[in-house]
This record gives structure tokens, sequence and C-alpha cells, in this order.
């Protein structure tokens, strides 16, 4: 990785070491084949969705634009911490440089908090349409989704500039610091600093509510108004139309918000093996489970797919 220029010079060959999975290095040959077939399935199942989004035009609305934002930052999220994890399985561990473990943290924090931001306007996109339906198409056309998406990665990249900003400018005892974790994360990377920790501690302790506290409690008060409009509906059938618009993205909002609260704040007691098996929850398997969850619970996504492959099977029965 190219080294960023606001680090300090004398931290340019500072390094950090990867201990990742140490107790698994015998099996290491099939997790690295588990892993690959993993980081498969998350590639080829997101990639599928945005081409099923982009080549039906029934599903060209807004809610499956945010939907084909998150497959994207599926995809490069995973590949931005699979490729060093799998990596480190076979070597036992790897090294970093300091403004390589810096720039892995960048993009995981401003990726994991523009998720955050995508469930909320995705959120916000449910309750228009089921609870304000007469206003849906007048707020929610094409050039205001592509203003929330711009401010969810924006946000999102200037928040973790910040803490980034503080963060490269500790200075670290070691000149190979180990961190026993598969990447590099915000919490063990600060606790090898061996600097005033201060400034970066209160910039997290106030840009970590713009990005989760507050977009959660959002789509709390979202979903109680949708939950309260769809039992007002008298038909059973209509109760049923309007949940099924909303179940996917409850349902990975529930998954991504447990797995946040279980990794850091339910306490762990010093157990590393227990933070790693917790991280791979939202690193790894939630990115694998979310095309499965919107394709499954969703008709009109597996339309898109039937309709896709009938047309290649068509296409390729014509004579050429």
């Amino acid at each position: 990785m190219t080294e960023i220029n606001f680090l300090h010079n004398n931290s340019q060959d500072q390094t950090f070491l990867l201990l990742g999975f140490q107790g698994l290095y015998s099996y290491r040959f099939l997790v690295f084949t588990i892993f690959i077939i993993v980081y498969i399935l998350i590639l080829c199942g997101n990639v599928l969705i945005i081409l099923v989004i982009v080549s039906n035009g029934l599903l060209h609305s807004p809610m499956y634009f945010f939907l084909s934002n998150l497959s994207l930052l599926e995809i490069v999220c995973t590949t931005e911490i699979i490729p060093v994890m799998l990596q480190i399985i076979l070597r036992n561990g790897t090294r970093l440089s300091l403004s390589g473990c810096l720039i892995q943290l960048y993009l995981f924090g401003t990726f994991f908090a523009t998720e955050s931001f995508l469930l909320t306007v995705m959120s916000y996109d449910r309750y228009l349409a089921i609870c304000r339906p007469l206003h849906y198409s007048s707020i929610m056309h094409f050039r205001f989704c592509c203003y929330l998406v711009l401010a969810s990665w924006t946000s999102s990249f200037l928040m973790m500039s910040v803490v980034i900003g503080f963060l490269s400018q500790q200075d670290y005892c070691r000149q190979i610091n180990t961190i026993d974790h598969f990447f590099c994360d915000l919490v063990p990377v600060l606790g090898l600093s061996c600097s005033d920790t201060t400034k970066v501690k209160m910039a997290i302790y106030l840009l970590s509510p713009l990005s989760v506290l507050i977009p959660f409690m959002f789509i709390s008060v979202t979903y109680v108004s949708i939950i309260r409009s769809v039992l007002n509906i008298q038909s059973v059938i209509g109760k049923k139309k309007a949940f099924s618009t909303c179940s996917s993205h409850l349902t990975v909002v529930c998954i991504y918000y447990i797995t946040l609260y279980m990794v850091y704040v339910v306490p762990t007691n010093g157990s590393s093996l227990q933070v790693k098996i917790l991280s791979l929850l939202y690193t790894v398997i939630t990115p694998m489970l979310n095309p499965f969850i919107y394709s499954l619970n969703n008709r009109e996504i597996k339309a898109g797919i039937k309709l896709s492959l009938n047309w290649k099977i068509k296409r390729e029965k014509v004579p050429k």
C-alpha cells in the first residue's frame, strides 16, 4: 500500500504484525478454502443483485437503487478485508506498514459508517412508501436519491478523515506493533499508542453517535410508524404486501445492529478468539447473507433473476 503524506517521518518504517488465527495454522488450507468460497459467494451474490437491478426496468425505483448501492458497498468492504485475511491465514500472520494499517482502518470505518447511513436512507424510503404514499413520487425522485447516497458516502469519508487525522499523529512505542486480529481495527490500533489519546477518543465519542446512535434511533422511529400504518390496513393481503416491501430491509437492519452490539458493547472478558469470531459476523458473514435475504424475501428480485435467466436461455437458443 502507498504511504500517506500525513504520517510522521520517524514513523514511516514502523510496521503492524497481524496475527490472525494462530491456533488454526495446522488447518490453514481448509480455512483458506472456506473463506475463498465465502468470498466468491459474497461477490457473486452482490454482483448478481446489481446486474438484475440494472438490467430490469421494473426495478428502477428508489428502493432498488439504494439496494444496489448497499450491494456495491458489501463488495468493496469485503474486498478490503478478506484478501489480507487470506494472506494472514497462509502465512500465519502478515505485516502492514503504519500507513497501510491506517488506510485499511480508514476504509473499513468509512464503509462501516456508510452502511449505517444507507440503511437509514432505505428506512426513510420505506416510511414514505407506506406512511406517505401520495407524497412518495414527489419526494423520492432520482436526483434526491443520488443526493442521499452521495451524502452517505461523503459524510462517512469526512468523519473517518478526522479520526485518522488524529490517529496518524500518535506515537507507537515499538518498531513492530503486534495486533492479535485479522485486520487493523480501531481499538487494538489505539491500544498500541504510547502517547496521549485524548483527542482521538474525543473525536470517536463525538462522531460515533452521528454514524451509529442517531441512525439507529431514526430507523426505530420510522419502523414504529411503518408498523402502525401496516396494522391500520384493513385487508390481510394488503398487510402482507406492505410488510413484504420492508421485511428484507428490517432483517438486514436487525443483523447489522445486533452484530454491532455484540462486538463493541458486550464484554469479551479479554478473549481475542471471541473478538475475532464476532468480527467475522459483520465483516464476512453478514455481507454473504444479505444477497440471500433480499433475493429470498423479495418477489421482485426473484422475478428479475428468473427474467434474466430466461432471457439468457432464449438468447443461447437463437441460431447464429
